[in-house]
């Protein structure tokens, strides 16, 4: 009658320790039913369940591992499991999954007690631990440092509503950053990341900088303001901040292109997402001209944004019809996704204001990014501490995948 047994292996890692392990239960024909292991600084958990085609075969392999692991200083436990224990283990295939991405400068034992309470609380079940950044330098304490921890859950919420409140409350307290994902195959297929362009891929908002260089920086940066809040409409705010730049010379745009801050982290997530075959664009309520000059330096492959009109070398102050508003941006969107032959799960869209929220709302992947509080609280992810390469962690990609990258 067969056995299943759960074997356990602890203790200090070397090469060929699952080889020789594996070769001992292929001489008692067993199965091998499923398989884990983990390496934390050298010390090694492994573990094996396996299918024994007899009582005694179980009995001569618990034997044999026992010498196998003291003859490697190693340490071993067998558990036997039950088949209907067995059976209703395999029964949860197909139950639903979520992957937790834990962002912070540092993560400390504080983030994980307090994480990890709220998944318990929430019904939810964590099956896997991973961490996603590269090993912590000791003697590194910028402030650019970045720190990302992935959990796998199964199971369904009790309340899906505070879940997603705990976990907010717990990143404001601790100023870290939480996303919550359904893991299903479009997490694994993203295809397009579009951006917002004034304060998201630069650290700006350009009509601000028109504004000071056209003397009327605090009347702009007002309107600026309540337009990101939500607290105006954005087309007729555009027209209003337009009006007042009347008469500037277009010669100050090439000075302000060449000296816009470009914000962290996004060279190096652009530069990745291209090698690794994404398309990016660039749908902003910003204007082309600063677009074009991003797209040249970073390497972006569409750019929508609005038009200034310049007569006689000087700006009209006149909008040019479609203003590029956050309706707009989420036409724009879908219309990529189509040219791509992608569906919209497979999107990826970062912004940061009120006008960002459509598109953030039919993108598979919405990203707030250091965004105002009415788009922070509204967007399905937000990133607020790290920079903007910290959202190749919820694409679920690690450090070590990106240092490939950049060696080919």
């Amino acid at each position: 009658m067969r056995k299943l047994v759960l074997i356990t292996i602890s203790g200090h890692d070397r090469p060929a320790i699952t080889s020789q392990l594996s070769a001992v239960l292929s001489q008692y024909k067993a199965n091998i039913l499923d398989l884990g292991q983990a390496v934390i600084h050298e010390a090694l958990s492994l573990g094996m369940l396996v299918e024994c085609p007899s009582e005694a075969d179980q009995q001569s392999i618990e034997h044999d591992v026992l010498a196998l692991a003291e003859s490697m200083q190693l340490h071993a436990r067998f558990e036997s499991i039950a088949e209907q224990s067995y059976r209703e283990w395999v029964g949860h295939q197909g139950k639903a999954r979520h992957i937790i991405t834990l962002l912070a400068r540092q993560v400390t034992a504080d983030h994980i007690s307090e994480l990890t309470g709220i998944i318990a609380r929430s019904g939810l079940n964590i099956d896997n631990i991973s961490r996603l950044s590269g090993r912590v330098d000791l003697d590194n304490d910028s402030d650019l440092s970045k720190a990302c921890i992935e959990f796998s859950a199964r199971g369904t919420p009790d309340d899906i509503v505070k879940l997603r409140a705990d976990f907010a409350d717990m990143a404001t307290n601790y100023d870290v950053d939480i996303a919550f994902q359904e893991d299903n195959m479009f997490r694994r297929t993203r295809r397009l990341v579009c951006f917002d362009m004034d304060s998201t891929l630069i650290e700006a908002e350009v009509i601000d900088e028109l504004a000071r260089a056209a003397g009327v920086g605090d009347k702009v940066a007002a309107i600026t303001e309540a337009a990101m809040q939500g607290e105006i409409d954005f087309n007729e705010s555009f027209r209003q901040r337009m009006a007042l730049l009347e008469g500037l010379s277009e010669d100050v745009l090439e000075g302000i292109a060449h000296n816009l801050p470009i914000t962290e982290g996004a060279e190096l997530l652009i530069t990745s997402l291209s090698k690794l075959g994404y398309k990016t664009a660039i749908l902003s309520g910003g204007f082309d001209y600063f677009g074009r000059y991003l797209q040249s330096k970073l390497g972006i492959d569409y750019v929508y944004a609005n038009t200034l009109e310049i007569i006689d070398g000087k700006l009209s102050g006149r909008v040019i019809e479609p203003i590029v508003n956050g309706q707009r941006k989420a036409e724009l969107l879908k219309e990529l996704a189509e040219k791509e032959g992608i569906c919209l799960e497979q999107v990826v869209a970062v912004g940061d204001g009120a006008n960002d929220l459509p598109m953030l709302g039919i993108a598979g992947l919405g990203i707030a990014f250091r965004a105002k509080p009415l788009v922070k609280a509204e967007a399905k992810q937000a990133i607020s501490n790290l920079g903007l390469d910290a959202i190749l962690y919820l694409m679920g990609f690690r450090d070590r995948d990106l240092g490939q990258v950049e060696r080919a």
